[in-house]
């Protein structure tokens, strides 16, 4: 059962997904957040999130390739990524260009930092998106 505006958060960072999470939940979205990708994956539910918010550069496995696991159990599930530089967004684009076509849009990245009310209108732009 999808939870109306459920998000899960996925960083390394700690405070980082604190951040994210307490800027998200102030603004009436409800936020599970995740460290460790691996983990993740160990307890995924398909059909139950609205939006994936995924970090790119993370140990163990990278955002993207824990996106195309995730997509592999949860087909229309709605993603963005967490980039710190241009740099990484022109760098994995590159290398997973095969394998990620639909979401090489820069409109599905979010660069670090942001302002509170940018991401919150960006989530729900991305939410209510077809």
């Amino acid at each position: 059962m999808v939870i109306k505006n459920s998000i899960l958060l996925i960083d390394d960072e700690l405070d980082i997904t604190l951040t994210i999470k307490s800027i998200l939940e102030d603004a009436g979205f409800k936020v599970d957040s995740f460290n460790d990708p691996l983990l993740v994956l160990n307890n995924y539910k398909a059909n139950f999130y609205d939006l994936i918010i995924i970090d790119i550069l993370m140990p163990k496995m990278n955002g993207f390739e824990l996106y195309i696991k995730i997509k592999e159990k949860d087909p229309k599930i709605k993603f963005c990524f967490l980039t710190a530089s241009e740099f990484y967004y022109e760098k994995f684009r590159k290398e997973y260009s095969s394998q990620l076509v639909k979401i090489l849009d820069k409109e599905f990245f979010i660069q670090k930092p942001i302002k509170n009310e940018d991401l919150i209108k960006y989530v729900t732009t991305i939410i209510n998106k077809n």
